[in-house]
């Protein structure tokens, strides 16, 4: 009961401190991005890479913008890790998508990557793909950032607020962002099922 008390009171105190100006900003780029009819790659590893899975669904269903990930096809993502090793993986299946300047990365890390402590190198070599073919970047990551928040174009960082608690919280509020962002009036594209069935129900009572 205690921990529980303590994690809900952090959460509160993140909710308190995020910048809303960063996730508005991504919401933006987001626009501009369906608006040139760009493709959206969203990147993670771990609890990212299901994140990943989830928010493609999301972006393409609800907010129609052409959404990926390369976590999403098992067999082509550890054919690569084999043959290329893990350190590239991620680059090099952007390469082959045909990542272009229209298109946007959305990254899903707590850490943001770092290249000289090797974690997520992955996620370092893939950023730095698309700063080549000058791709937008974005990213919901926590801690500092890390490599991520340091070449993205807008990126929203979950603040610190309990160092032993850095992981859950990071990846509990990438959940809340993105589903924040596909509701976004100005992303929301279509209906969701229990929004739609909550107001056909309203208007028969109302009949």
């Amino acid at each position: 009961m205690d921990y529980a008390k303590s994690y809900i009171a952090e959460t509160s105190l993140i909710l308190q401190q995020l910048d809303l100006q960063s996730i508005e900003r991504v919401a933006e780029l987001l626009v501009n991005l369906r608006e040139r009819s760009g493709r959206l790659f969203i990147l993670g590893v771990g609890g990212g890479a299901g994140h990943a899975s989830h928010a493609v669904n999301d972006f393409r269903k609800i907010a129609g913008i052409e959404a990926y990930s390369p976590s999403d096809n098992v067999s082509e993502l550890t054919a690569r890790v084999n043959d290329d090793g893990w350190e590239t993986s991620y680059a090099n299946w952007l390469r082959g998508s045909r990542l272009k300047s229209q298109d946007m990365i959305l990254v899903f890390s707590v850490g943001g990557g770092d290249l000289q402590r090797n974690i997520s190198a992955n996620l370092v070599r893939a950023l730095q793909y698309a700063r080549e073919v000058g791709a937008t970047i974005s990213g919901i990551v926590g801690r500092d950032g890390g490599y991520t928040a340091q070449v993205a174009d807008a990126c929203v960082i979950i603040p610190v607020v309990n160092p032993e608690n850095i992981t859950p919280h990071t990846e509990g509020f990438q959940a809340l962002v993105w589903h924040l962002l596909v509701s976004h009036p100005r992303l929301r594209a279509s209906r969701m099922k229990w929004e739609s069935a909550s107001s056909s129900v309203g208007n028969r009572a109302k009949g």
